[in-house]
């Protein structure tokens, strides 16, 4: 599932390029206003931070809310005490695109994440000249020169990558690239499946000083604080915002970590 993903994403991104080519979108990226301190606005505190989602579908749950306005959705957010807004930039399974997150960015003050399956250089600068502050790099969808590379890239930009882990091999290899913003995705996206206590069982092999971010399998105010207990500083939530009422749930997720 996730080979397809990606590829899919590349494929999409190589199509974009023919009528935007490379030198178009980097002369846009560097064009831009500089991108937000995203460590800064996600740092260890005294609360945990959230990172809130604009997700439409996913490919494990189908269709989740129809988000017509999503700039509208991640004001909401910011208002329920968001630390940072990721939107799903993928169209084919997650219904999602760079207007949404050029939609996103114009409306919300706190740092905005691109979550898609980034494998080109191309997609990262198509994210700086879409004014995004963070970029997702899944590790187990790259080999560790690309993953570097990219990596590299994202910070020569002036952005931030939330390199995306889902073993202890692929959180040592996070640490070799010297990423600072490590998150542990407790669905494994090769079978879907979902270990909400996959993060504590890794989250000792993120490096020292390193923000770290706990992903998926949250539903409940017990689920924030769970993975707070196990040393989360911040935790990535999706479906349950896009299904209720997202300035309430986020309330109640933040007051019981």
């Amino acid at each position: 599932m996730l080979a397809d993903l990606t590829a899919g994403a590349v494929e999409d991104a190589e199509i974009r390029a023919q009528s935007r080519p490379l030198a178009e979108v980097e002369r846009d990226a560097l064009a831009q206003t500089p991108a937000l301190d995203a460590l800064a606005y996600l740092a260890p505190a005294e609360r945990v931070k959230i990172i809130a989602e604009v997700k439409r579908a996913s490919p494990s749950r189908g269709d989740l809310a129809a988000i017509p306005d999503p700039a509208l959705q991640a004001r909401l957010y910011e208002q329920g005490g968001a630390s940072a807004i990721s939107v799903l930039t993928e169209g084919r399974r997650f219904k999602g695109s760079l207007a949404d997150l050029e939609a996103v960015k114009a409306a919300v003050s706190v740092p905005v994440l691109r979550k898609d399956f980034i494998a080109t250089p191309y997609q990262v600068f198509e994210a700086r000249a879409a004014r995004a502050d963070l970029v997702l790099l899944i590790v187990a969808a790259l080999d560790q020169t690309l993953l570097a590379q990219l990596h590299a890239l994202v910070l020569e930009l002036g952005m931030t990558p939330l390199v995306e882990t889902h073993s202890a091999d692929e959180v040592s290899r996070a640490a070799d690239i010297g990423a600072r913003l490590v998150g542990v995705n407790a669905r494994d996206l090769t079978t879907f499946d979902l270990d909400r206590d996959l993060f504590g069982r890794l989250v000792d092999g993120i490096p020292a000083g390193a923000v770290k971010v706990a992903e998926s399998a949250v539903l409940a105010p017990a689920d924030v604080a769970h993975y707070r207990a196990a040393g989360a500083d911040a935790v990535l939530v999706g479906e349950a915002l896009v299904t209720g009422d997202p300035v309430a749930t986020l309330k109640a997720f933040l007051g019981g970590a």
